[in-house]
């Protein structure tokens, strides 16, 4: 029996399974044998060797630590931005901004740059201690994985931008922001719970997660060394996501200054 132990919780529940429909059945036919021959020993007729691919050890971390570099990023993004614009309302320098010759566009393109970079280094820092101080596997391509993190990470900044927008409160959009990020990201981005096993209709609300193509991702790329060719799908939604909220953003923002 071959297995996928990309996710070692489900291989292991599903090995045991298999194992117990196999000696039962393998039960069943030495008895009749046995009936048939007259009491001779016999050996068991089904021998079930199991095979694991992608996880050999069926070692937690190395699925746990993919999916919590997306679960992080998506939550510290969106929060760190989330308070940037309702900031400037309630310190009252919002009409400051208003009045310089800076576009919107220039304004959040000021506000989302130093947080993407700060992103991108926590980026390369989870994947230093997941490569040295946990010792999981990166078997896939190292550029295309900070890529798509720098897809995903645009993304989640301009949700949370979208939010502080919206909100002009520090304490509401840092409470909307968790809200909207950490649990959907945890329980339906695919990282602790199989999606497989939801109910249909919320496996149908993890469409709308953004953490789930990520998740999906960065699983394939650190255990199964899989590319876009394998990845092509979660790409270009991850794509889509990241787009859309960088102009959600700046239409939010033109809207809130007229």
């Amino acid at each position: 029996m071959i297995v996928d132990g990309s996710d070692s919780n489900t291989a292991t529940i599903a090995i045991g399974y298999v194992d117990m429909v196999a000696q039962t059945y393998s039960w069943d036919i030495a008895v009749r044998d046995i009936q048939r021959i007259g009491g001779r020993t016999l050996h068991l007729p089904v021998d079930m060797q199991t095979r694991v691919w992608f996880n050999a050890d069926m070692e937690s971390k190395n699925y746990i630590i993919p999916g919590l570099i997306a679960v992080i990023m998506m939550v510290i993004a969106a929060l760190l931005t989330s308070l940037t614009i309702a900031r400037e309302w309630e310190r009252g320098t919002m009409e400051q901004l208003i009045s310089t010759p800076v576009k919107p566009r220039e304004l959040i393109l000021g506000k989302l740059l130093p947080y993407f970079a700060i992103g991108m280094f926590d980026v390369f820092l989870a994947v230093l201690m997941g490569e040295y101080l946990f010792h999981v596997p990166l078997r896939g391509n190292v550029a295309l994985l900070f890529g798509m993190a720098a897809i995903f990470l645009a993304g989640a900044l301009s949700m949370g931008m979208v939010i502080s927008i919206l909100t002009k409160s520090q304490l509401l959009a840092s409470q909307l922001a968790m809200v909207l990020t950490f649990l959907p990201s945890f329980l339906l981005s695919d990282f602790m719970y199989a999606i497989s096993n939801m109910p249909k209709a919320i496996q149908l609300i993890t469409y709308v997660i953004p953490a789930r193509y990520f998740v999906i991702m960065l699983k394939g790329i650190y255990l199964k060394g899989v590319g876009l060719e394998i990845l092509a799908v979660e790409a270009g939604l991850l794509t889509i996501f990241g787009v859309v909220m960088v102009v959600l953003a700046n239409i939010k923002f033109k809207k809130k200054l007229e």
